[in-house]
């Protein structure tokens, strides 16, 4: 079974401008369910200069149900569980799933909230609690030195 919608979303990626602060591409072009992104982090946070790397699982009844996204670059948010890399975000989840989402607007929000950490409903409990304790800046370096192992571009030799 071939998902409509997922080719729809396939040829308008093809056919726009890409965004360059968000690469979504199929991972093989002979299973449309599998797909990765690459997120740039975003200015101004401790993720700026990082590649992200994400993998957006979608089952056969998409856009019906929304997709399985998951961080395959490790990184330091309070939302985001280290060692799975699973994302907690509203919209991922069922009950506030709707179809007017795509694969794209799932990304630009996934990079909303490396912008915007929600601390209160935190996967990674120590990343959650600097920030609700106040420790902005325990929080940040932390980011930052995860970001700069994982997910800094790597120069050439």
């Amino acid at each position: 079974m071939v998902s409509s919608r997922l080719l729809k979303e396939y040829r308008e990626l093809q056919n726009s401008k890409r965004d360059p602060e968000i690469g979504l591409q199929l991972v093989d072009e002979s299973d449309i369910f599998v797909w990765k992104a690459d997120l740039q982090g975003p200015s101004g946070t401790p993720y700026e200069g990082g590649t992200f790397e994400l993998s957006l699982k979608c089952p056969k009844n998409y856009p019906l149900v929304p997709p399985k996204v998951t961080f395959v670059t490790q990184i330091f948010h309070p939302n985001v569980l280290f060692k799975t890399g699973e994302i907690c975000l509203d919209i991922l989840k069922p009950d506030a799933w709707t179809p007017a989402w795509t694969l794209m607007s799932v990304c630009r929000a996934v990079t909303a909230l490396l912008s915007h950490p929600e601390a209160d409903s935190p996967l990674n409990c120590d990343c959650g609690n600097l920030i609700r304790n106040g420790d902005m800046r325990g929080y940040k370096s932390m980011a930052r030195m995860y970001t700069l192992l994982h997910a800094a571009q790597k120069l050439p030799s």
